[in-house]
């Protein structure tokens, strides 16, 4: 039964961990935005208003990837160890384990 919980205990961990690698995609992507927004602003300084607001929409869409990864990682460090642990002891009660 240690065992077990061990080996879910560092599933979850990893998972967490795994899960975390999503964001490195949002920072990319940000940052060719605003290089690429600056590029724009730099060749026609008259569209200022509508490059950054493009931009900065743009953003903001991008983050969610990283904010949806921190809350899946949060579930799986937090929550999920204890759910998957009651399983367990109830299919030990049950004698399927």
């Amino acid at each position: 039964m240690e065992l077990a919980i061990g080996i879910i205990l560092g599933c979850c961990a990893l998972g967490a961990g795994i899960a975390m690698i999503a964001g490195i995609g949002p920072g990319i992507g940000e940052g060719n935005a605003v290089a690429s927004a600056c590029e724009a602003i730099g060749r026609q300084p008259e569209s200022k208003g509508a490059v950054t607001t493009t931009m900065i929409m743009g953003c903001a869409i991008a983050e969610t990837t990283g904010l949806y990864a921190l809350v899946i990682a949060i579930l799986l460090i937090f929550v999920a160890p204890n759910t998957f642990v009651n399983v367990l002891q109830k299919a030990k009660e049950l004698g399927l384990f």
